[in-house]
């Protein structure tokens, strides 16, 4: 499966989505297949993760199985991508240009909240939010939560904020905690278990 579904990198992968008029951002579609990845709801499938990638009853409908096969294709390249940095445990958050202004950085805020909480935590539990976790397991998915308000906390802030280079440091801090967080969630959850977790689109 690795070699069969290659990724079509950012710039083409945004196009396939405003094809089909998805509305959830590239970054919160890497992170929400990511969390995905290292759910321990094994019944989880890609298909059921892709398919929250639209509102309820808004999927897009494929005419022909051509269609559905390179669809399904071209988003199993994406998560077999994720999977690989996942497994080398160097999975990281999207990266952005440094903004220019109050307003940029809220949005910034904003954008890196939804990655957090709609991407990776709602991936992880992948709709089964009473799933039986270890309690160090639970209690870091409820921190990584707690981190993104401190996202969403921040772009209310710059709002009112003329001088945002104490955000900002805030910001990267916040950054820097997500990344250790997650990578210690890979390292002790995740690795012992890998080769169980490669999912296939059946």
């Amino acid at each position: 499966m690795q070699s069969e579904n290659k990724y079509l990198g950012d710039d083409k992968f945004k196009k396939f989505l405003e094809h089909y008029h998805c509305p959830t951002p590239l970054e919160v579609v890497k992170m929400k297949f990511s969390g995905a990845i290292c759910s321990p709801n094994l019944q989880l499938r890609p298909t059921d993760v892709i398919s929250s990638f639209w509102p309820e009853n808004r999927a897009p409908r494929l005419e022909t199985k051509d269609e559905a096969d390179l669809f399904f294709k071209f988003f199993m390249g994406l998560w077999d991508e994720l999977f690989a940095d996942i497994k080398k445990n160097q999975l990281e958050l999207p990266v952005y240009d440094k903004p220019a202004n109050a307003s940029e950085f809220a949005a910034l805020c904003r954008a890196r909240y939804d990655q957090i909480e709609y991407g990776f935590v709602e991936g992880f539990w992948g709709g089964q939010e009473n799933l039986k976790l270890p309690f160090y397991l639970a209690e870091l998915i409820d921190s990584l939560s707690q981190m993104a308000e401190v996202y969403a906390t921040l772009a209310q802030k710059s709002e009112t904020q003329s001088e945002i280079d104490n955000l900002k440091k805030h910001f990267r801090a916040t950054d820097a905690m997500v990344e250790k967080a997650i990578a210690f969630l890979i390292e002790n959850s995740v690795l012992p278990r890998i080769e169980s977790l490669q999912r296939t689109i059946h």
